[in-house]
Order: C-alpha cells, then sequence, then structure tokens
C-alpha cells in the first residue's frame, strides 16, 4: 500500500492537523474495549521517528505533572466513574507497600488529590499485614518527601468486601482504585470482591507481559496506518523475544545473543538494543548492547540486575527492542516524554532526563530528573505544540493496545 505519509516531518504536520479525526478514530475503538483507568507511556523520538517503549496501568508519577493538567485529572476520573455506576462518592486507593519511598507518597497524595476533585471521598487503604508490622497500628500515619500527610488503613476482608480493621472507620467504598502493580499478587481472592476494582487486578504484573504489550501495540499501530496511510515504521520500535531465559545460571544466553544479533541486522548500523525483562518495573531489568557477544559475556553484577526485580520476582522472558536514540534534550541532558492516561485520555506528562546517561541509554535509572510537561492547550492545528500532539496520539495507541491486552487476560481468568 501506498502511503502519503513517509517521514517524520510530515507525522508531525498530520497529526497536528488531523488531530480530531485521530483521536476520535482512538476513541471509538477504545468504546468497544475495558479501558484501564490509569496508564502511562515512556515515548522516545529519535531523527527518524516515535515510539513507544514502555506502558504501565498502575503509574506512580502523579507527583510530576504540571498543575494545570491536575486539575482536568479530576474531570476524567469523574467520567470513569459515571460509566461504571452511578453517584459514586466513596473510593478507596490501594496502594504499593514500599512506603519508606517518600517520593511515592508525594505521588499517592496528588492521585488521591486529583480523585478528590471528582466530588469524592478518598480514603487509602491496603490488606497488606506487612505494611503495618513495624507500627503494630491499623493506621499508619506518614510524611511525603514534600511533607504532605497521609494515612493509610488496615483492611481485611470480610464478606466480599474491603472493610477496616478498626471498627471506627467506615469504609463503604464505591470504587476501589488500585495502584498496585502486583509484582508479586496480593494475598486476595479477587473473585469474591464485590467492589468494582479499577484497573482490573487481573493486568498485574504477576500475569501481563511487556512482550504481549507491543505485540498488540504493533497490530494496533499497524490498524491506525493503514487507515491514515502512514508509515508505520514512523510510530513503532522493531523488537523481537526470546524465552526461558536465566541470567543466574546462564541458560538460554546464547540463544538470546544470537536473537539479538538477528535483530540488529535489520536496524541501520551502529544501532543498540534494549534487552528488557519482560515482567520488569521501574526501570529494572534492562540492558543496553551493541551485539549478542555482550549478552553471553555478562558478568555476574549485570546478570543479577537481569535475574531478579522488584518483589524478586523471577525473569525468564526477554524483550529485545529497538533501541531508539533519543533527539530530546533538557538541560543538554538526553530526555524522554512520558504521558499519563486517564481512561484512555491524554491527562498530563513530564519530561524525565538523566544526565549520567548517554542518548542510547535507560534514562529510567540512577541520576533522573523530571521535568513538568503540559499537555492541556493541545488542539487542533496545534503548531506551537505539535510535539506533544504527537507524544499524546502515541500514547493513546499504546493504551488501546493494552486495553486489548485487557480484553484478552480478562477472558482468560
Amino acid at each position: 500500500m501506498a502511503h502519503e505519509v513517509n517521514t517524520k516531518q510530515e507525522l508531525e504536520w498530520f497529526f497536528c492537523h488531523h488531530w480530531n479525526d485521530i483521536n476520535q478514530w482512538i476513541d471509538n475503538e477504545q468504546s468497544k474495549l475495558p479501558q484501564p483507568l490509569t496508564s502511562s507511556v515512556d515515548v522516545r523520538e529519535s531523527k527518524t521517528k516515535y515510539a513507544p517503549v514502555d506502558h504501565n496501568m498502575y503509574p506512580a508519577g502523579f507527583n510530576n505533572l504540571c498543575s494545570k493538567d491536575l486539575l482536568h485529572c479530576g474531570d476524567h476520573f469523574r467520567a470513569r466513574f459515571d460509566q461504571v455506576t452511578e453517584n459514586i462518592k466513596r473510593v478507596g486507593i490501594l496502594p504499593e507497600s514500599h512506603t519508606k519511598n517518600r517520593y511515592y507518597l508525594d505521588h499517592l497524595h496528588y492521585l488521591k488529590s486529583s480523585i478528590e476533585m471528582a466530588e469524592t471521598e478518598v480514603i487509602i487503604f491496603s490488606p497488606d499485614e506487612n505494611l503495618f508490622a513495624e507500627s503494630g497500628k491499623n493506621c499508619v500515619e506518614l510524611e511525603s518527601f514534600s511533607g504532605h500527610k497521609l494515612s493509610i488503613y488496615k483492611a481485611m476482608v470480610q464478606d466480599g468486601m474491603f472493610v477496616s480493621v478498626d471498627s471506627s472507620t467506615k469504609f463503604d467504598f464505591d470504587i476501589i482504585v488500585l495502584n498496585n502493580d502486583q509484582s508479586v499478587p496480593l494475598n486476595v481472592n479477587w473473585k469474591e470482591i464485590k467492589t468494582p476494582v479499577h484497573p482490573s487486578p487481573q493486568v498485574g504484573w504477576f500475569r501481563r507481559q511487556k512482550i504481549h504489550h507491543f505485540q498488540k501495540y504493533r497490530e494496533t499501530a499497524n490498524r491506525f496506518c493503514e487507515f491514515f496511510k502512514i508509515n508505520p515504521d514512523l510510530v513503532q520500535a522493531h523488537f523481537s523475544s526470546v524465552e526461558n531465559v536465566d541470567f543466574n545460571t546462564k541458560e538460554g544466553l546464547d540463544s538470546l545473543g544470537s536473537e539479538v544479533d538477528k535483530l540488529l541486522a535489520e536496524l541501520p548500523e551502529g544501532s543498540s538494543v534494549f534487552v528488557k525483562a519482560s515482567q520488569g518495573t521501574y526501570g529494572m531489568g534492562i540492558s543496553v548492547v551493541s551485539k549478542g557477544e555482550e549478552i553471553v559475556a555478562m558478568n555476574r553484577k549485570i546478570r543479577n540486575k537481569m535475574d531478579v526485580g522488584k518483589n524478586n520476582l523471577k525473569f525468564t522472558s526477554v524483550l529485545i527492542q529497538e533501541g531508539i536514540e533519543t533527539i530530546v534534550k533538557y538541560d543538554e541532558a538526553p530526555a524522554e516524554v512520558t504521558i499519563y492516561l486517564i481512561n484512555g485520555k491524554s491527562s498530563g506528562g513530564f519530561i524525565r532526563t538523566n544526565p549520567l546517561k548517554g542518548t542510547q541509554a535507560n534514562l529510567n535509572s540512577q541520576g533522573m530528573i523530571y521535568q513538568k510537561l503540559c499537555l492541556s492547550d493541545v488542539k487542533q492545528d496545534c503548531d506551537h505544540t505539535i510535539k506533544e500532539a504527537v507524544y499524546s496520539v502515541i500514547a493513546r495507541l499504546s493504551t488501546l493496545a493494552a486495553a486489548y491486552e485487557t480484553q484478552e487476560l480478562l477472558e482468560l481468568k
């Protein structure tokens, strides 16, 4: 098929000047599927293309969004809540258990505030016994990095409902917002929980795979590009995968190295690839290599980093992804863009920059700095924010792919 949009410059112009048509197409596709309540998408921009390089359904950086975008997040939460059931008033947030990370507590504060702007009362709770073990109390009082005070209430399941262990506190949740990625699943029989839970607890990283996501993204992007006559290489990274890899025993490393070389042969000379644990989060389980023999020659320290991730989750499936060399810079440091979405709508974002890394490196690592990026003003014929328009569309396509993932995982539960 002949493409009408063949270069990155043509893509930027097309996205900007066909903004309404493009978003209508995505809206129509999303209306057929179960949408993740929350999402974040890392987008890389090179000299020749834009591509999503990661997608998360349980984002942990609402504190990095600009205040103008945060004001609109409440509207997006309200719109989704109204789709779930009428007159939602009480919302429970079930967070991660690493509450000693005070930056994560900043995130929780802003997530809670955004949901409260949807005219709701919000309580943060957890059934994780370990979170309360040190204090021995049924409610822990915490302070975020920026000084915000948070209370997290201990919960148990009773008759299919989360209830407070402290009888003086009532939950009575109309909906639960899950902000725990479940790298290791929570000790909850979700099938017996009667309260709606979003995003679905069935799509945590104990079941989800990056490999599956990018397969769905490729299918989604190809259909989108066929409809709008766009060269699909402009909006995606090439990738491959390998199963049954054990970085500890070195089993499967030869096969992984061969697959790395196979993918590199399809890319321009001088390219590199990201080797990613298929279930890795928080930038864990990632190495950047420029030839397969670097995999076989990995030292013990690097193999340990690739072997297990958050909550000691063992990595055995590996995604090999074209390294998109970023041309984005902030204060002369390499950078990439992360877009946050609520109910599949682009709702804010930030620039992740890392002065300790190079343009082909994993920037989601030690040394990273966040800069706010506002999306509220992006609209049709938006020449002054053309880049933001492209990032928004790429992120929405990635989240549409995640909706197809969710549909499959829910059918298999």
